[in-house]
């Protein structure tokens, strides 16, 4: 009989990944839960097997609950750095901004 195989792992910062990949455990989710199918998420992210993406599936399945939590937390996270982002850009996103603003006046 074969051997129970984990698909997820945590990352040392407490991230979720697939094993030996570098796609969050959040990406396949999103997906599975605007209804992409195993194969479509395959599809999305090269990186990954048909048997990963059915493996992240069944344990976001298995662990619904904290998984949601989790999500919750990255989402928190994640407007928390784009708040922090819009107050302190960097000098890139400042030029481009700049540049942005140049050609809206040049065009009226």
């Amino acid at each position: 009989m074969a051997k129970s195989k984990e698909y997820v792992f945590t990352t040392e910062t407490g991230g979720l990944r697939i094993v030996d990949t570098r796609v969050s455990l959040d990406s396949v989710v999103h997906a599975y839960l605007q209804g992409d199918s195993p194969e479509a998420i395959m599809e999305a992210f090269p990186a990954l097997s048909l048997e990963q993406v059915h493996g992240a599936i069944a344990f976001y399945l298995a662990n619904r609950a904290e998984v949601d939590e989790y999500l919750k937390r990255q989402e928190k996270l994640w407007e928390e750095l784009r708040r922090e982002q819009d107050r302190n850009p960097s000098p890139l996103i400042q030029r481009l901004r700049a540049m942005r603003k140049a050609t809206a006046e040049k065009e009226e």
